[in-house]
């Protein structure tokens, strides 16, 4: 029986099937990365955050059952990020490669991408319960060579509450650069 190590670091966290539910989640991995010391900016980041909003919007359209909630969980263990997203329909499994989309479809692209970004990801039945659990992975660089990253500038105290503050709307048609205008467009 293979043995496996215990994570690292780890965040597991609920949201709800929706279109909110899979942007806080997104958003919330890529602030647990840049606690565990992977910048906004950094290609860690930037990758893992795509594969998150790919796999959770998926759970919030394709996996969504009434009632139900998807659990995320990012854990990182011998160097190797892992990603997983769990919802509770059983029957709408994702192929194991995903087929070329049609280059005129507004969907379908999702999984491509995180095969594209992702070392490696898969689908397994979930343990417990109907469902699945949709995962992939990303191994970090090895230590001593450095992360290709864009240099941004440093967020002010207003670009921090704004991003804040967007977490907290409820709206889905209102963005942070609206509330530097009064709610109102220039």
């Amino acid at each position: 029986m293979a043995q496996h190590s215990a994570p690292e670091r780890e965040f597991t966290m609920r949201f709800t099937s929706t279109p909110r539910g899979a942007r806080l989640a997104r958003r919330l991995v890529s602030h647990r990365l840049n606690d565990w010391g992977h910048p906004y900016t950094s290609t860690i980041n930037e990758t893992l955050t795509l594969i998150t909003a790919e796999l959770t919007t998926n759970a919030a359209r394709h996996g969504h059952v009434p009632g139900r909630d998807f659990h995320l969980q990012l854990t990182l263990t011998e160097g190797t990020f892992r990603i997983e997203v769990t919802d509770t329909r059983a029957e709408k499994r994702p192929q194991a490669s995903p087929p070329a989309s049609d280059s005129l479809s507004e969907s379908g692209r999702g999984l491509l991408l995180v095969a594209a970004l992702a070392d490696d990801w898969g689908v397994s039945p979930r343990t417990a319960a109907p469902g699945k659990t949709v995962w992939a992975e990303l191994h970090a660089q090895a230590k001593g060579q450095p992360l290709t990253h864009r240099v941004a500038p440093e967020p002010t105290y207003v670009d921090l509450l704004l991003a804040t503050a967007s977490l907290l709307r409820d709206d889905h048609e209102s963005r942070p650069e609206d509330a530097s205008h009064g709610g109102r467009r220039p």
